[in-house]
């Protein structure tokens, strides 16, 4: 231990000097220097590898508990103190930047539907209860909308669309989209916030004609749709913060991928209690 304290901290001091304050001799450091790493080095190695390559995939948004599921399930046998210890070592962190802001425009003349949900996003079998939103990402070619639609069950996103203007039609595809993968039964409730988006007569029209529940948040009142929050700040945290966006189609290539090779199919959920993709839970439960 001693030997790895000189080597890690001795700053400006001199060799001889600092052996000599650490009560060890420096032929001993020299002989230390030049033996072959221990068995558990060894396989501290190995593990570090397996971090590193999962920090990739992951996009460098796991901390130690998710990181540890991530490797029990590939067959290694850690524990979190060794796998936070190796992170800490070797500078592995969660990346994370700015916070999440949004706004809704909710100045319209359109009814508003009750909250059915009232903050309760707990659902006990697919296509119960999905919630809907709206969020923008900036690009040097102006802005680029998104609009997601998440079964509550597994928070998995079944709908989603982008678009250069915030009209109906944006909500209005990614409704479709996830109508057309989930085929919802009649009372599936549908929750959003008060946007004009949601609240036009055509929108509306579409869960009646699939008879579907709408439900809306309280006026301002973020916390009525936190799960789609929650969505939204994992996706600018994990993506979109991280670099600077050209031409909306990149942004846009760039979430497909987001949702579809990382997000549905990879991201452990710590809110589904299992720790599993939002995929993995749908076919587990």
């Amino acid at each position: 231990m001693r030997f790895q304290f000189i080597t890690d901290y001795r700053g400006s001091l001199s060799r001889s000097r600092i052996c000599r304050l650490m009560g060890v001799t420096d032929r001993g450091l020299r002989a230390w220097k030049r033996r072959p790493p221990s068995l558990r080095q060894r396989r501290d190695l190995i593990l570090l590898a397996h971090i590193r390559e999962q920090h990739r995939l992951c996009l460098g948004s796991y901390g130690r508990p998710r990181m540890t599921e991530e490797l029990k399930a590939l067959g290694l046998q850690v524990g979190q103190r060794r796998v936070g210890r190796l992170m800490r070592q070797n500078n592995i962190t969660v990346v994370r930047t700015r916070k999440f802001k949004r706004t809704t425009d909710s100045h319209h003349t359109f009814n508003i539907a009750p909250n059915l949900l009232k903050q309760d996003f707990s659902a006990s079998a697919p296509n119960q209860k999905w919630a809907g939103d709206i969020t923008y990402v900036w690009t040097r070619e102006g802005w680029v909308y998104l609009a997601v639609i998440l079964d509550l069950y597994s928070r998995r996103v079944i709908g989603w669309a982008t678009g250069d203007r915030l009209k109906q039609d944006l909500a209005l595809r990614a409704l479709n989209m996830a109508l057309a993968l989930r085929k919802p039964p009649p009372g599936c409730i549908q929750h959003t916030d008060r946007g004009s988006q949601y609240c036009a007569h055509e929108y509306q029209k579409l869960l009646l004609k699939h008879q579907l529940l709408p439900s809306m948040s309280g006026k301002g009142n973020c916390f009525d749709n936190s799960a789609v929050e929650s969505f939204f700040k994992s996706l600018k945290a994990e993506l979109i913060w991280r670099r600077h966006w050209q031409t909306r189609r990149d942004i846009e290539i760039a979430i497909f991928e987001y949702i579809n090779g990382f997000y549905n199919p990879r991201r452990r959920h710590s809110t589904l209690g299992s720790d599993e993709s939002p995929n993995d839970f749908g076919k587990n439960h």
